[in-house]
């Protein structure tokens, strides 16, 4: 059973679209912190994230940035929300 934690959606008049979800599940061997998540930020007219977090099994943390994927040093959800935030933000001011 999952319960979502932190959920957040929104698409700027401009077209570009910032989603979070974050869900606490049953901790497990793909799991072992018991949160699963997926945040992305997607520029206006692209068809594919320019900034991705995500953690899915077997992979485990890790991170998309502009097409280069990266291992995600994970902490705690309110961290991840605030790292997702920098690298949305660098990729804005671009």
């Amino acid at each position: 059973m999952a319960d979502i934690i932190h959920r957040f959606k929104r698409t700027y008049p401009d077209g570009r679209i910032e989603q979070r979800v974050i869900w606490e599940v049953p901790r497990s061997h793909g799991n072992p912190e018991g949160i699963r998540y997926r945040l992305a930020y997607i520029p206006a007219g692209a068809g594919s994230p320019a900034v991705l977090y995500d953690n899915h099994h077997p992979k485990g943390h890790h991170k998309h940035i502009r097409g280069e994927e990266s291992a995600y040093d994970f902490v705690d959800w309110k961290k991840l929300i605030e790292d997702f935030k920098k690298d949305k933000a660098a990729h804005e001011n671009l």
